[in-house]
């Protein structure tokens, strides 16, 4: 029996019209949850605690790192987590 991987199942379903398009236009999204992770991460933080200076709640870090979601975040979201976890937000485009 075939052991399918993400590198196989990614093939297949790039292979069907329109899929490669959808995963290039979430590519930003993802990036920016992934990093949001890795900063609180890298300032020993758990969601708990960041919710707790940030001054929200548990649940909406975690939607708001969740890849499953959709939400968007405010930019004055991001400026809050980024000063929360010692980082500074910087918006460029290239």
């Amino acid at each position: 029996m075939s052991r399918t991987t993400l590198k196989n199942f990614k093939e297949k379903a790039f292979q069907k019209q329109g899929v490669q398009d959808e995963y290039d236009a979430l590519r930003p999204e993802y990036a920016i949850k992934k990093k949001l992770i890795a900063m609180r991460k890298e300032a020993g933080l758990t969601q708990e605690k960041l919710a707790e200076i940030m001054g929200t709640k548990k649940s909406n870090i975690s939607r708001l790192e969740s890849f499953k979601s959709s939400i968007s975040p405010r930019i004055e979201t991001l400026i809050k987590y980024a000063e929360a976890t010692g980082h500074e937000l910087k918006v460029d485009f290239v």
